[in-house]
């Protein structure tokens, strides 16, 4: 059940398949096979790791993420990667949360690492190896190892997915999780094999890695582009690579749409972009149809049952004719195959269909549970079902429209913010007396952040001291857009904030 046997059994049958291939640099099936039993080998004897091990990732795409995660898994250990964007004091938490005992990291962001150490109220971290450097070649010089056995529950990856407590919360993620998450692309978006291309223009250590798997379970070729999201880059490769899917978020999307070479940059070779993480405005959607083909398949997953809840397929997307097309564009689609949902009330019980509830889950695909967290266990699993904290409701035919997120969720640019993970932030200034933080839309990113501040009485406030606590404290793309110094605060009787008054405070403003 090991999921590196299966790059071992292509490996065998087909040695000459292209793998990985990331601007210059190119592996076989052969090579990451090879690559992946040397880096195995050499967690376990040369840093001395056992099965079960987490291994911290910190690595921007790049040609050697994935031979290090299947070179973990190899020797039976579980990968923990983290989101490249964070703060080092983020990452900090993860890797000491996660009890990772090594991290591998790209020479950028272990740089940011050691700074961050050796700074003021410093941050620990595990031992580090650094691509380029002399330990990852002693990392790739291992002594190859035999794939290490592992049971269907045995977890693979550690999903860290912010929380509404302010800390993200590690999904574990099992071989089996990860295995029946292949079976449903295979089964509901497209059969993937040798000659098929998947793009990697969004993280690795997200979404995009997902679909790495899939492509490496398959025979697939999987094509990196390291540095920033860029439309052109991702153009270029789609006209230069064979029958090429992409995950994306939506606002990539937007972006692919809104540059001068839509609609004639030749996409011939596109097969299908999957895009989730947020909501996309139908008008977009019917745009990116209109400029690249009826191409577009929608996923609704979460970092607990891994883009595997929902899909509107690429047939639905392209049935103009349909009745309830623009409907359905609006939803999240049906069922995945092997999946089940519900909307339900507080109390568990299944809502009449068009009724708003929490979306609830179950199959396979749904995490084991949260890494040392029993109390978020007990919340998000109950009775089988995996309690989203999103909000929908279902029609008759079994589509499922989202209506609202978890609580205060903002979705900015396909990434998940938490408003009191800002708040937290913001309420550790001594000037700072109370703090809400909201979202309003944005044409690119979807929503963006903004934080209300009341200061504390002869303290005074500015949006740039507010702004450099957060950047000292918290991910760049997580800090708020714009600050609003305020005398007070919009509550009801019981001293509860009022968010809606805030966000219509926003709506007037323009």
């Amino acid at each position: 059940m090991n999921l590196s046997m299966m790059i071992e059994t292509i490996s065998r049958h087909s040695p000459d398949l292209p793998a990985i291939t990331c601007e210059g640099e190119h592996l076989t099936y052969a090579g990451l096979n090879a690559q992946a039993a040397r880096i195995g080998g050499a967690l376990i004897a040369r840093h001395g790791l056992t099965p079960g091990a987490r291994i911290g990732i910190a690595m921007e795409n790049c040609a050697e993420i994935l031979p290090v995660i299947y070179g973990a898994w190899r020797a039976g250990m579980t990968v923990v990667p983290m989101n490249s964007k964070l703060h080092p004091r983020e990452m900090a938490w993860i890797l000491e949360n996660s009890e990772a005992r090594l991290c591998i990291a790209t020479p950028e962001l272990a740089t940011k690492m050691a700074e961050t150490a050796a700074g003021p109220g410093g941050a620990v971290f595990p031992p580090l190896v650094v691509t380029g450097t002399r330990d990852y070649t002693q990392l790739l010089a291992g002594d190859p190892i035999p794939v290490t056995p592992a049971e269907p529950d045995d977890v693979a990856w550690l999903f860290y997915t912010s929380g509404t407590t302010g800390r993200p919360k590690g999904a574990q993620l099992t071989h089996r999780n990860l295995l029946v998450m292949v079976y449903a692309y295979c089964s509901d978006v497209e059969p993937v094999g040798p000659g098929d291309t998947c793009l990697h223009a969004a993280p690795l250590s997200h979404g995009s890695g997902m679909w790495a798997i899939v492509y490496l379970t398959r025979g697939g070729h999987n094509v990196v582009l390291p540095g920033s999201f860029d439309p052109d880059r991702v153009y270029d490769a789609i006209a230069r690579y064979p029958n090429v899917s992409m995950f994306a978020a939506p606002t990539m999307v937007v972006r692919m749409i809104n540059t001068p070479r839509a609609g004639s940059a030749d996409t011939r070779n596109l097969r299908t972009i999957s895009y989730g993480g947020a909501p996309m405005y139908v008008a977009d959607t019917k745009k990116a149809l209109d400029l690249l083909g009826a191409k577009l398949h929608q996923l609704y997953g979460q970092g607990e049952a891994p883009m595997t809840i929902t899909g509107l397929s690429k047939a639905m997307h392209a049935d103009r004719r349909h009745p309830d097309w623009e409907a359905r564009l609006g939803s999240a689609g049906v069922a995945i195959t092997g999946v089940a949902f519900k909307v339900v009330g507080e109390d568990g019980r299944e809502l009449p269909l068009g009724e708003v509830g929490e979306i609830v889950t179950r199959s396979d695909c749904v995490m084991k549970g949260y890494w040392n967290n029993p109390d978020a266990d007990a919340k998000a699993l109950r009775d089988g079902w995996l309690w989203t904290g999103d909000l929908g409701s279902v029609d008759a035919k079994g589509f499922l429209t989202i209506k609202d997120r978890s609580k205060d969720m903002i979705i900015s640019g396909g990434s998940n913010l938490y408003p009191r993970e800002i708040e937290e932030v913001l309420l550790t200034s001594p000037a700072v007396l109370e703090c809400a933080v909201v979202s309003r839309p944005h044409p690119e990113w979807g929503e963006e952040v903004i934080a209300f501040a009341v200061p504390r009485p002869g303290h005074a406030v500015t949006p740039g001291m507010l702004d450099e606590l957060c950047l000292d404290n918290i991910a760049r793309y997580k800090r708020p857009r714009g600050y609003r110094v305020v005398e007070a605060l919009p509550k009801n009787n019981y001293g509860k904030i009022l968010k809606t008054e805030l966000r219509a405070w926003l709506k007037k403003e323009g």
